[in-house]
């Protein structure tokens, strides 16, 4: 049995993700840090699901939430940094430290923050894999091509911090060679993150995190794709 747990697994892609999963036969840890919605949505999946408590920005809160499954599942096979936030909406020219140092710390910090205090417990697995969820908006190749839709948004935070998410997951899978690190672009997708103004459904949208939550190891490791294949850095 894979047991995979994901934060951010709510709502919106995080918990189409772990709905694929758990159909799939993953023993799916629903991560999120509203104890109400987190219950909701473990109890919506049924028996594959457990809640369990994880506020990714908070030191104590990720270690409590480690030792958690420690005690109940006793390994991690398959970990996926889904939670991310957009950040403020105003003009660039009007972005502060602090807002850089919010969309960071829950874009990017938590990654390291959650990958450092779930490791013990991939390490018990036979195959440990972790995705992180990045986007098209954080690669240079796709930013600089007229023709696609991430050449035209402006949001210097949230697009830096998934540049950073991208190149976290490679120098990660360089460093833990053990371990699959790899990073997926879900797309435009309808959700609530951009009030439903995307045009993939959210199925189509968990599409690149589900193929890398599933595949052998014989994929690889230090990959960025979306539902499509490969995605240019």
């Amino acid at each position: 049995m894979t047991i995979t747990f994901i934060t951010g697994a709510n709502k919106g892609l995080g918990f189409e993700t772990a709905r694929r999963l758990s159909e799939l036969g993953h023993t799916v840890l629903i991560g999120a840090r509203d104890p109400e919605r987190g219950h909701t949505a473990a109890e919506q999946l049924g028996g594959g699901a457990r809640f369990v408590l994880i506020d990714v920005t908070d030191d104590e809160s990720v270690a409590r939430a480690a030792a958690d499954v420690q005690a109940h599942e006793g390994r991690v096979d398959v970990l996926i940094n889904n939670a991310g936030i957009l950040g403020t909406h105003v003009p660039a020219g009007e972005l502060t430290g602090p807002d850089a140092l919010e969309v960071f710390n829950t874009n990017v910090a938590s990654i390291v923050r959650v990958t450092h205090a779930f490791l013990p417990l991939l390490r018990r697995s036979a195959q440990p894999s972790v995705v992180n969820v990045t986007s098209g908006l954080g690669s240079f190749d796709r930013v600089h091509d007229a023709e696609r839709i991430e050449s035209r948004v402006i949001a210097p935070l949230y697009t830096a911090s998934k540049s950073a998410v991208t190149m976290l997951t490679l120098q990660y899978a360089r460093a833990l060679p053990e371990i699959r690190f790899n990073a997926a672009d879900p797309g435009y997708t309808a959700t609530d993150f951009n009030s439903n103004s995307g045009y993939q459904t959210v199925q189509e949208g968990t599409d690149a995190v589900v193929t890398l939550a599933t595949e052998g190891p014989e994929a690889g490791t230090g990959r960025f794709i979306d539902r499509a294949g490969t995605v240019g850095w």
